[in-house]
């Protein structure tokens, strides 16, 4: 039976692997795709491809880079088989939990950082049972635990992120005051010598980062480039600068896309070829230690780990079935586009909906920022300021709001110098043999370059840093929480054994499920939400089309959340009432951001439809504004009523409320029902019915007028229930004021303008 379960676990860190596989490619596609991918320079297709042939590249160039799961963090000497198997399957079970939480949320993290916090919080957890079990003390972890080495990653890993915000902010400025945004009027020189620096250093990169272990090229090609990188790097400069001139001049190429082009393939196959040991390393080294272990004749609590010591190559089937999983799933995974969506988002140029709300540390990081940024201009002469400022002017171009999506978040230029700096500091460190996280490199650079690039301007700076701030935040919860998880895991299956690992194995299996249906149902309700704010049409009528399922799904929330107010008054039910008031601030946040978004909805619009199409807009947010509000007055004066202890609502005014509750609803499932089904037709019918309900709310306003006079005891009860009358009778006015504008607007006889997609 003993074996037996060591050959199912390894089966399990097989199945594991390929899962993690998945998660850290869909995490890590960031590192690679975001500055291609933001500066649209080639087709999306184009550069999947280029990065998919990176991929393969590296991963089966990467055989010598599983160093760091066999004894980078703890000391396999000091373990015995029974226990390393314990600490890998902790480890995995982690990383796949914790990279699928972040792909999840759609947020980059490092597979460097969670990798070696699991390693180090598993096998300190493994040490510390150890330690307990023969009397030791705190102080002998360090017999366990590889503490110069971890610390060196950390310190390494922590050092990354400041140096590459800085060193990309720094590049991008200087490369910007030389080049400016209107780039494509350079002399042909500028181009080449860019080109020239900027390929330099990305083949050098592919030589340092991604072959360094592999056996293409000559050990006097690989020595040459390490013992003499000054002299590689001017002739490769001489080399590709005349290059870049002759293919500028005469073919007509642009370098910045060749740059591009050429950076994605590197950082593809470096990813591939070093971070393919966060994914498989683990697996791999469970794997040789069961080899190890299953010719000795040695029970598994007593075989030495002191063979993980000896470095060992990894069979070339396994990096190339392991690059194939990695091409595979950078292809299909929608999380991988999230991911990449949030850097981008991040650092595109112009302004937009932002996807992070600011906070208060953003808030004061800004008004630091700006202050020193005012300090160091003063000192600068106004002469110099104005030549700067000149070169940071970018062009205006009308753009046709069919095209508004089609356009690229940031320039050539900038994805160029993102992925060069990328590059050369991932080299350096390489050459230096400093740990760093290919993630935090990338990311921090883009982020340096974006705010170089005056991206992140008054309107946008506190939702920009507030982003950044989020993520660099995750950053260090992944550390933390993977030292945590791995280390609680890890005892888990020390002391419940084969037991406990089915039942960890069952659970990560149910939460990579239940986060993979989740993921799939919040993409169809951002493609489906807010049809206004992505409107794409250029006249009334395409307007109308468009916004119609937008309005039947506010009528119909509206619908419920009235009903919701009532039903919780009549019960006296403060939770259901608190739930209701949640409802509602979720859908005046909605209608909150249409209203931002008017400013690019007006902004985008075709010259023949700007007078039309805006005023239609910007009534229909009107209505929808005081749609909100009357929700939002009639679920606060309800739960505040009953928040506050007050008396319950009389049987006769609960019984009313309810007979006004149903003909609204009545009235508010009809006009969910005309946007919904396209049949304004139906509007007027509608209508017509207006005075009839007006008048059940003044009859109704009536009776309790005669209440008050006769029986009515509770000042707080009257005036809640005028209250709740006067909002409803707003609300019936609101819905008819929406349906009047399409029935005015629409003509049945014009068939809408829509785009027509590629």
């Amino acid at each position: 039976m003993g074996e037996n379960i060591y050959i199912f676990m390894i089966i399990a860190l097989a199945i594991l692997a390929i899962t993690d596989l998945v998660v850290g490619v869909s995490n890590d596609a960031v590192n690679f795709l975001n500055s291609a991918i933001g500066s649209k320079a080639i087709s999306f297709k184009t550069i999947m491809i280029v990065a998919s042939l990176g991929i393969a590249f590296g991963a089966f160039s990467s055989s010598g880079m599983m160093e760091v799961a066999r004894k980078g963090i703890f000391n396999p000497t000091e373990f015995v088989f029974a226990e390393i198997m314990i600490i890998f399957m902790a480890v995995m079970i982690t990383d796949i939990l914790l990279l699928d939480f972040f792909n999840t949320l759609g947020m980059p993290t490092s597979t460097t950082v969670s990798i070696v916090f699991e390693l180090l919080g598993a096998a300190v957890a493994i040490s510390l049972v150890k330690i307990i079990g023969v009397d030791g003390s705190f102080s002998d972890l360090g017999t366990y635990i590889n503490t110069d080495k971890a610390t060196e990653i950390i310190v390494g890993i922590l050092l990354s992120v400041f140096i590459a915000f800085t060193i990309g902010a720094l590049v991008q400025f200087i490369s910007r005051v030389l080049i400016t945004f209107k780039y494509g009027n350079k002399p042909k020189y500028i181009e080449a010598i860019f080109g020239g620096v900027a390929i330099s250093a990305i083949i050098y990169f592919i030589l340092v980062k991604g072959l360094k272990s592999a056996d293409l090229f000559d050990e006097s090609v690989i020595q040459f480039v390490s013992e003499s990188p000054e002299l590689f790097l001017l002739a490769n400069f001489l080399i590709w600068t005349l290059l870049s001139w002759i293919v500028s001049t005469f073919l007509k190429w642009n370098i910045y896309t060749v740059v591009i082009v050429l950076g994605t393939f590197a950082l593809a196959m470096a990813f591939a070829g070093n971070d393919l040991v966060n994914f498989i390393g683990v697996p791999i080294a469970a794997l040789q230690s069961f080899q190890d272990w299953q010719g000795s004749g040695i029970s598994p609590n007593e075989f030495n780990m002191q063979g993980l010591t000896a470095a060992v190559r990894t069979e070339p089937y396994l990096l190339l079935l392991a690059g194939a999983i990695m091409v595979i799933t950078l292809w299909f995974s929608s999380k991988a586009k999230s991911v990449v969506k949030t850097s981008v988002d991040l650092a595109r140029q112009d302004e937009g909906e932002e996807r992070f709300q600011p906070n208060y540390l953003s808030r004061q990081v800004v008004k630091l920022s700006v202050g020193a940024f005012q300090s160091f201009s003063n000192l600068i002469p106004d002469t110099l300021n104005k030549k700067i400022d000149k070169q940071f002017e970018v062009p205006y171009a009308y753009v046709p709001k069919s095209k508004v999506q089609d356009m690229p978040a940031f320039d050539l230029v900038r994805a160029a110098v993102n992925l060069m700096v990328a590059s050369v500091l991932i080299s350096i460190a390489t050459s230096m043999k400093l740990p760093l996280s290919t993630t935090y490199v990338t990311f921090m650079v883009a982020m340096g370059t974006s705010l170089a690039d005056r991206a992140w301007g008054a309107e946008s700076a506190v939702y920009r840093v507030a982003g950044v701030l989020n993520v660099i935040g995750g950053w260090f919860f992944t550390a933390f929480s993977a030292f945590t998880a791995a280390a609680i895991i890890a005892y888990i299956l020390h002391l419940g054994g084969f037991v406990a690992l089915i039942i960890l194995l069952l659970v990560a299996a149910t939460l990579l499920m239940r986060n993979y249906i989740a993921h799939n149902k919040k993409s169809k309700e951002i493609k489906a939400e807010d049809s206004l704010r992505r409107a794409e049409s250029s006249s009334i009528q395409g307007v109308i089309e468009e916004s119609a399922d937008n309005i039947a799904k506010m009528i119909q929330r509206s619908n419920k959340i009235y009903t919701g107010a009532i039903n919780g008054l009549a019960r006296h039910d403060l939770e259901s009432l608190k739930k209701n008031s949640k409802g509602v601030t979720k859908m005046n946040k909605e209608i909150e951001g249409l209203q931002n978004n008017i400013f690019y909805f007006i902004k985008n619009l075709d010259e023949s439809s700007v007078g039309g199409a805006s005023d239609f807009y910007i009534v229909l947010l009107g209505h929808l504004q005081d749609l909100g509000q009357s929700q939002e007055y009639i679920s606060k004066i309800g739960l505040t009523h009953v928040n506050n202890n007050h008396k319950k609502l009389k049987y006769n005014q609960i019984k009313e409320l309810k007979d006004l509750d149903l003909h609204l609803e009545k009235l508010l499932t009809d006009t969910s029902e005309i946007f919904s089904s396209r049949s304004f037709d139906r509007i007027g019918d509608l209508l017509a019915t207006k005075n009839s309900y007006i008048d059940l709310v003044d009859e109704k306003i009536k009776k309790q007028v005669a209440r008050t006079r006769t029986e009515e005891s509770s000042p707080k009860n009257t005036t809640l229930y005028f209250s709740l009358l006067t909002e409803s009778k707003d609300l019936i006015k609101v819905t008819m004021n929406i349906l009047e504008l399409y029935y005015t607007e629409h003509d049945s006889s014009i068939e809408p303008a829509k785009i027509q997609k590629d």
